[in-house]
C-alpha cells in the first residue's frame, strides 16, 4: 500500500539560509521615494525636532512607518518587516525609538502637520509634473471626493465614542484626488474625529477640503479647475456656501436629501423634461432618466446652484423608500456646473461612487484601527497612512501600465511586493535577481526600469 502524502508535496523547512530578500518587490516604493524625493522633503520638514545627537533621522523613520504600512503593517511594530531586510530598506530604528520618534511630531501638534503636509504638497506637485499625460490634472479639472468612514476601536482609546451604526471608534473624514477610470486615488486629507461626530457636520466638511485644496499643486487650486464631490452628508447651506463663496474656480457636485420640497417638484416635472441617463461608454442606460428642477426649489440656498434629479425603475424585489415616487427610485444633487447636459452631470457624479474604492484600500492600508491611545498620535498615524497611500497610487501611476495601473494595495502587496530575491554582489553593485518562474516578475523588472530612467529630484 503506497504511504499518503495528501494534495501537497512533503518539504522540510531550516532556518539558516541567507543572500535570500523576502518583500523584495518593496524595491519599487523605496525608488519611487527616492525619485519624487519624498525622503529628503520628509526629513527636512521634521529637521526642527531633530535632536542634536540623534541617530535616526525623523523623516525617515515616518517614511519607515509608511513603507511597513504600504507593505500591510497596521501598527507601529510591523516596522520590523523593514529592519529585517537592511539591504532594500536601509538602518531601521528600534521600536522603542520608533515610538518615541513618532510621538514627537504629536506632541508637537498643528506644527509638525503643517510641515508634513507641506513636504507632501510639495512632492505631489513633482510627482504630477513627472507623470504628464497620467496625471489626475491631465483633462484641465482635479476632482477631490470627499467622504466619512468609521473606524472601530477595540479599547477605550481617546476620542473613541459610540457610532451612529451602533459600533465604537473614530468617524474620520478623508478626501481623495480621483484618478479616473485608468487609475486608483491619492488622499489628500484626513480630519480624525470623534465616533459620535455626525455626517453632515457642515464645519468639519470645510475643515477637511481647507488642507485637501492646499494639497493641489498651486495651478490646479486656482482657475475652474477643481470639483468637489460628496455625498448628501456635504448637502449643507454652510459647505455650500463656502464652496460658493471661494470663486468660479472651485465647482462641486453635492448630493441632495430628497425633502418634500423636492418629492414635490420631481412629480410636476413633465415627461417631455426627462433625458435618459448615460453609461460611462455613453450608451444610454435603460430605465433611468435625469432632469433638471426649475425654479428656486428649495430657499435660500447659493445662487447659481441647480438641482439634478434621478429616476430609475427599482431592480426586481427593492423595497421603495417614502421619498420615491411613481414606482421609480429617486436620487438628487446640486451642483454649480453650467454649459453640461444633464445626462454627463449625473454620470459625473454617479462617479463619486469610486470614492468608496479608496476608503477600501485605505482600510487595507493602516486605516483599520487606529493604533495609539491618544488622538494627537492617531491623528499622526493618519499622515503615515496618507504617505504609505500617496506610494501605492504614485508608483502605479509612474511605473506601471494596462491592467497593473488599477491594482489595489492587496493585490500590489500578493503580486509585487511580497515577491522574494536573492541578493548578489558583483563588483561595486548589489543585484536584487527575482524568480524567473514567479509570474509577475516582468511586471516588477519594467517598473523598476521606468522608475530608473525618471530624473533624479533636484
Amino acid at each position: 500500500m503506497n504511504k499518503r502524502i495528501g494534495l501537497y508535496p512533503p518539504i522540510r523547512v531550516q532556518g539558516g539560509g541567507g543572500a535570500v530578500v523576502s518583500q523584495a518587490g518593496g524595491v519599487l516604493l523605496v525608488e519611487t521615494v527616492r525619485k519624487t524625493g519624498l525622503d529628503t522633503a520628509i526629513s527636512a520638514a521634521l529637521a526642527p525636532w531633530r535632536k542634536p545627537r540623534a541617530v535616526h533621522d525623523p523623516g525617515k523613520v515616518l517614511l519607515d512607518l509608511a513603507l511597513a504600512v504600504a507593505l500591510g503593517g497596521d501598527c507601529l511594530s510591523d516596522i520590523g518587516v523593514l529592519r529585517s531586510e537592511p539591504a532594500v530598506f536601509g538602518p531601521v530604528a528600534s521600536d522603542p525609538t520608533v515610538s518615541r520618534l513618532v510621538g514627537t511630531p504629536a506632541e508637537a501638534g498643528p506644527r509638525a502637520l503643517t510641515a508634513i503636509r507641506r513636504a507632501r504638497a510639495e512632492v505631489r506637485k513633482r510627482v504630477w509634473t513627472l507623470a504628464g499625460t497620467d496625471a489626475p490634472d491631465a483633462n484641465g479639472q482635479v476632482v477631490v471626493d470627499i467622504d466619512g468612514v468609521l473606524v472601530l476601536a477595540h479599547s477605550d482609546k481617546q476620542d473613541a465614542t459610540a457610532t451612529w451604526k451602533k459600533t465604537f471608534g473614530h468617524h474620520p473624514l478623508v478626501a481623495f484626488v480621483d484618478h479616473g477610470a485608468a487609475g486608483s486615488g491619492e488622499p489628500v486629507a484626513a480630519l480624525l474625529r470623534p465616533g459620535n461626530d455626525g455626517s453632515n457636520t457642515a464645519t468639519d466638511h470645510i475643515t477637511t477640503t481647507k488642507p485637501a485644496l492646499a494639497q493641489l499643486p498651486r495651478q490646479h487650486g486656482r482657475g475652474r479647475s477643481t470639483l468637489i464631490r460628496t455625498d448628501s452628508a456635504g448637502g449643507t447651506h454652510e459647505f455650500l456656501n463656502w464652496l460658493t463663496a471661494r470663486g468660479r474656480w472651485l465647482s462641486y457636485s453635492v448630493g441632495m436629501t430628497i425633502t418634500d420640497a423636492v418629492h414635490h417638484a420631481v412629480l410636476r416635472v413633465p415627461a417631455s423634461a426627462w433625458t435618459a441617463a448615460v453609461e460611462p461608454g455613453g450608451q444610454l442606460r435603460d430605465g433611468a432618466w435625469v432632469a433638471e428642477l426649475a425654479g428656486d426649489v428649495l430657499k435660500g440656498w447659493p445662487a447659481g446652484m441647480r438641482l439634478i434629479v434621478r429616476k430609475e425603475r427599482p431592480h426586481p424585489g427593492a423595497q421603495l423608500r417614502f421619498t420615491d415616487a411613481d414606482g421609480m427610485r429617486l436620487t438628487c444633487f446640486a451642483t454649480n456646473t453650467t454649459s453640461t447636459p444633464i445626462a454627463a452631470l449625473e454620470l459625473r457624479h454617479r462617479r463619486r461612487a469610486r470614492a468608496e474604492d479608496r476608503i477600501r484600500g485605505a482600510r487595507d492600508t493602516g486605516l483599520r484601527n487606529l493604533p495609539m491611545h491618544h488622538a494627537a498620535s492617531n491623528q499622526i498615524w493618519l499622515e503615515i497612512v496618507q504617505l504609505a497611500l500617496d506610494l501605492l497610487a504614485w508608483m502605479p501611476m509612474l511605473a506601471l501600465t494596462g491592467q497593473a495601473r488599477r491594482w489595489e494595495p492587496k493585490k500590489l502587496r500578493l503580486r509585487l511586493f511580497s515577491a522574494a530575491a536573492r541578493l548578489v554582489t558583483t563588483g561595486r553593485q548589489r543585484i536584487l535577481r527575482l524568480a524567473r518562474h514567479w509570474p509577475w516578475t516582468h511586471v516588477i523588472t519594467r517598473a523598476f526600469t521606468r522608475l530608473q530612467a525618471l530624473p533624479n529630484p533636484g
